[in-house]
């Protein structure tokens, strides 16, 4: 299943889907992390994109592919970007799976 914060925070660009695996595409959506609100930023791109497994799909297994955004702090040139822990440590699986196991 999609987790609520992709749902908030990403715009599902485009999917593949064959009788195994099911592939959904994420970009960030570009509005600005509340924590940094009364910054100006400036979008400058993507991050590279990750690749979790997720739960698996009515048999199918489920990758999600996730471009996060980049932005720059317009006064001061620092790079800015949400930091989300999607992928919980030593595993390919988002921290909801680990803890169903």
């Amino acid at each position: 299943m999609l987790l609520e914060f992709l749902i908030e925070n990403f715009n599902l660009t485009s999917f593949k889907n064959s009788e195994e695996k099911l592939h959904l595409y994420f970009e960030e959506q570009a509005k600005p992390p509340k924590e940094f609100a009364a910054i100006k930023l400036v979008s400058k791109g993507f991050m590279e994109e990750i690749t979790i497994q997720d739960f698996p799909l009515r048999g199918q297994f489920e990758y999600l592919h996730i471009k996060r955004r980049r932005c720059t702090n317009k006064s001061t040139s620092e790079i800015i970007k949400r930091d989300w822990n999607l992928v919980a440590k030593g595993t390919h699986m988002t921290q909801e799976f680990m803890f169903f196991f």
